[in-house]
């Protein structure tokens, strides 16, 4: 019997790089394109009035369609969740280990029923609580590229602590 009848797996060492592009769909992408452009935020509202973000074509409290009925949220929002990080990690979005401690937190903006993750430009814990005011920190208009990043990170609003 030789190597090649064998049920072992055939092992090869490679490293892949896929690059690829899909399509976000439409309130995705009307979402994005706002949020580059014009340094907006828009959600969507269902008919029981459930602001959605992200938006979505269905409300996922009621289970009602949102009639592409877009509302303006925000820019002020506050915390309803957060951590500090202190274990370093590879960021998946830039390939890069992520300096430590960093805050992370779930944020809702303002006329908003739902809240993202993003991070946080505070990392004393002492520093944050639920309900704390936050602003976002955006890119500059010429380094966004139409994703939730633009937005770089949120900020205890000054004397709001």
């Amino acid at each position: 019997m030789s190597n090649w009848d064998s049920d072992e797996p055939l092992r090869l060492a490679q490293q892949i790089t896929l690059n690829y592009r899909f399509a976000g769909g439409y309130h995705a992408s009307k979402f994005f394109r706002t949020l580059r452009g014009e340094q907006k935020i828009l959600a969507t509202k269902c008919p029981n009035g459930h602001v959605l973000l992200p938006p979505r074509p269905v409300c996922g409290l009621c289970n009602l369609p949102t009639n592409d009925n877009w509302v303006e949220v925000g820019p002020g929002a506050s915390l309803a969740g957060y951590t500090v990080v202190y274990v370093p990690f590879i960021d998946p979005m830039t390939g890069v280990k992520r300096p430590v401690p960093y805050g992370f937190g779930l944020v809702r903006f303002d006329g908003c029923d739902t809240n993202v993750y993003h991070l946080i430009d505070e990392t004393d814990p002492a520093k944050l609580r639920i309900g704390l005011p936050v602003e976002p920190v955006w890119k500059d208009e010429s380094e966004r590229t139409g994703s939730f990043a633009d937005i770089r990170w949120f900020r205890p609003v000054e004397g709001a602590e």
